[in-house]
Formats: structure tokens, C-alpha cells, sequence
């Protein structure tokens, strides 16, 4: 395919979605790569993949970089699989995409280019690292919690406040609830606050686990 109708064709993506030679310099650049960057074409296009994009995985290492593995898998025509990587925007805006990649051959020069496709998403990842974190505190608080040798008086729980303790316990999701107990999500919603003032906890995973400490459930 040629470069301009690669170009062409790129436009008609919602992706952010650019073309980069072997040597890591950037050939195409579409509209939904200068939103989501904030540099436009006329910026972008011969400048370095690797300066513009400057991504990072979770753990903070850099994937783009001069000759990055992308540049020598489409030399050599092995393929990459999706992979999820932390970007900076010309504003400085951290953004997580998830990435695709092809790579097309000009059929005139035989050059060859890697076609990057790259969606944001920023809320997913920031879902995961919520429920990882969450996950992380309910670890340390089942461990925390063995080694303590006296709780605090707290006052009884109401046979619904019961209940709703069990189907928490169980995993039950809010509209699972409401629908067994046939109560609205206002309602369930004012129980838990009240489950968490008599156990002394700030959430529904804490409660949960301070009501197996305490043998109610």
C-alpha cells in the first residue's frame, strides 16, 4: 500500500492511529492521534515516535524507545499482540491506551512501516488499580485483624442489617440485594452506613471482615 493512501486511510479510524518507519520516525499522524496527543500533524509527522508517544508499563520501564522491539518485530514480520501502555500528552496528561499494531509495506519502495492503534483506557485502569488496592486492604486487614487480642463493644445488629452482612459476604452485587430483600438502593445503601457505625468500619469489604472476626457471619 502507498504512504498517502495508508494516510487515507487511517483517517477513516476512530483509534489514534500513526505510521512509523524502521528508523522510529513518524510518516502518518490522524486526527484522533492529535486529540488524544495534542500535537498536530504538521508537529508530529518526522519527528521521533519514541520522544512523542514516551510510553511506560505499570511498572514504570520504558517501551518506547530508539529501535524499540515494535521497529525490529516489523523488520523481521513477527507479530505483537495487544499490550496496555501509560502515555504522556503534549500537556503532560498521563493517559493509559491499549495498543494495536500492523505493519504495512509500501509496494513501490518496499519500505516498510509499523501502524500503531491506540484507545484510551484511562477509567478501566483506574478501575483495576482501585480493585486491586481494595483487594490489597482486605488482605492486610484479615491479617492485621488476627493479632489483635481485644475489639471494641459495638452495638446489635437488626436481623436485616444481618442479612445484608450475609449477601455482602456472599458476593452479592447491590442490585442482587435489593432484589432478594426487596428494598430500594437508598435503603440498602442506609443500612450498610448503619452496619458500618456499629462495627466501626468504613466500607463494605471492612465490615464484612470485621463481622467474620467477630463470628457474626
Amino acid at each position: 500500500m502507498l504512504e498517502k493512501q495508508l494516510a487515507e486511510l487511517l483517517e477513516g479510524t476512530t483509534d489514534a492511529a500513526f505510521a512509523v518507519d524502521l528508523q522510529g520516525e513518524v510518516r502518518s499522524w490522524n486526527k484522533a492521534a492529535e486529540k488524544l496527543f495534542g500535537y498536530p500533524a504538521s508537529y508530529a509527522i518526522g519527528q521521533s515516535c519514541a520522544d512523542l508517544v514516551g510510553g511506560t508499563i505499570a511498572t514504570g520501564i520504558p517501551v518506547c524507545y530508539e529501535s524499540c522491539d515494535i521497529l525490529e518485530c516489523a523488520r523481521t514480520g513477527k507479530e505483537i499482540s495487544n499490550f496496555d501502555i501509560e502515555i504522556r500528552t503534549r500537556s503532560g496528561k498521563q493517559v493509559w491506551v491499549n495498543v494495536s499494531l500492523l505493519v504495512s509495506s509500501n509496494e513501490r519502495t518496499e519500505r516498510r512501516l509499523a501502524v500503531h492503534f491506540m484507545r484510551d483506557i484511562t477509567e478501566r485502569k483506574k478501575t483495576e488499580q482501585l480493585t486491586g488496592k481494595m483487594l490489597r486492604l482486605a488482605k492486610d486487614l484479615v491479617n492485621g485483624t488476627r493479632e489483635l487480642n481485644g475489639l471494641p463493644p459495638i452495638s446489635p445488629l437488626t436481623s436485616q442489617e444481618m442479612k445484608i452482612l450475609r449477601l455482602l459476604a456472599s458476593g452479592k452485587a447491590t442490585n442482587e440485594i435489593t432484589a432478594e430483600l426487596r428494598i430500594s438502593p437508598p435503603t440498602l445503601r442506609n443500612h450498610i452506613n448503619h452496619i458500618n457505625q456499629k462495627l466501626h468500619t468504613t466500607s463494605r469489604i471492612e465490615a464484612v471482615i470485621q463481622a467474620q472476626k467477630r463470628g457474626l457471619i
